[in-house]
């Protein structure tokens, strides 16, 4: 029985991934000529933000509004994106229902003067040229969201982030794939026309959702936009994490998505990545493969060699992370069992499978 659940989800993922034959090519650099708003949502960010305002201040052709939105900052985020030159607002305090970034985007792109509205992490690093190639995007869709390269410090990092990132495109299929019933966004990067969303309910569409950015984009692909999903990973960096350990905590407690699909649909993308990428891998150490654990282990080295462009460095981490599949699938399992309520400081109500998130009262700030 095992093996024949193996081959299942073995046939489910080699469907997906074949998709990828009709992927999109990677954005590349378009001098941006059009008005633009970036909107950075900023909580305790001043020793990160300043790699972002810098690239933002390389666009020097356009016409770019930098707009901070200070959300509850207890260090001086303000002053740094100031002498950048950003115009600076402060969030209000969080109103009931909301997840703390959606909110602080909500009053950016309220305040934006511009029509075409870039969202932007403030730990990400753009490049010259992806604003431009943002706005051109535009032409074929109403909405659309970007994969960066990630930057790691250390081999170790990678090591864990490649399997995780590897657990996505297992999940979900190439994200550049349009595909309505499997949805995957980035909401370190995103792009619209303000006056058309707006018009939709804005980041109301997402209110209450701890995976705010893939709940966003499903919502709207059921309603009929066009959404999509693009590679920036040329024009576009971030660097999320300064350990192995807020890797595990920090992105493994969004890796589920867990408010954005039914139960079904988790215990299969569960039973997907237990079964395909850490099944083979606990046989393999054990020496126990299979001719189909030997298949799966092939397809994912493969793999990462596919999207080995998402990384600054390739190195002896990168090229051994599907061994670190068990340990993501664990942290999946575990973040789908018992999602994190908690997220900067702030503790949420509830979280759960097509679930909201409602605030609580309490906060870890000191």
């Amino acid at each position: 029985m095992l093996a024949l659940a193996q081959s299942i989800a073995a046939g489910v993922v080699l469907a997906r991934l074949s998709r990828g034959r009709s992927r999109r090519p990677a954005l590349v650099a378009v001098e941006c000529v059009e008005p633009v708003s970036v909107v950075i949502p900023a909580r305790d960010e001043a020793a990160r933000i300043g790699p972002c305002l810098n690239g933002l201040a390389a666009e020097a052709k356009a016409s770019v509004e930098v707009i901070v939105v200070i959300d509850e900052a207890d260090d001086p985020t303000a002053a740094v994106a100031r002498a950048a030159g950003a115009r600076v607002i402060v969030a209000p305090p969080l109103a009931e229902g909301w997840v703390g970034k959606p909110w602080a985007l909500k009053q950016g792109v309220d305040a934006a003067t511009h029509d075409v509205v870039v969202c932007l992490d403030a730990d990400v690093r753009p490049k010259r040229g992806l604003l431009g190639a943002l706005t051109r995007e535009l032409a074929g869709a109403d909405f659309i969201t970007c994969a960066p390269r990630f930057l790691c410090e250390a081999p170790a990092e990678r090591f864990l982030q490649a399997s995780m990132l590897a657990s996505l495109v297992y999940r979900f299929g190439p994200g550049d794939v349009e595909d309505p019933g499997r949805m995957v966004a980035n909401g370190q990067c995103t792009v619209t026309r303000r006056s058309w969303f707006l018009a939709q309910g804005g980041y109301e569409q997402s209110i209450g959702h701890m995976t705010d950015d893939i709940a966003l984009a499903r919502t709207m692909v059921e309603a009929g936009h066009r959404v999509g999903f693009r590679d920036a990973a040329d024009l576009l960096d971030v660097k999320m994490y300064d350990s192995v350990g807020e890797i595990w905590r920090e992105w493994g407690r969004s890796l589920g998505a867990v408010d954005t699909m039914g139960r079904r649909e988790l215990a299969g993308d569960l039973a997907v990545v237990w079964l395909v990428m850490a099944l083979p891998v606990l046989r393999l150490v054990t020496g126990r493969p299979t001719r189909i654990d030997r298949a799966l282990l092939a397809l994912r080295w493969a793999m990462t060699a596919a999207f080995g462009r998402a990384f600054d460095r390739r190195d002896l981490g990168f090229w051994l992370s599907p061994l670190a599949d068990p340990a993501t699938a664990t942290r999946l399992t575990m973040s789908a069992v018992r999602p994190s309520l908690t997220w900067r400081g702030r503790t949420y109500a509830s979280a759960g499978p097509r679930g909201t998130a409602a605030p609580s009262g309490t906060s870890a700030r000191p």
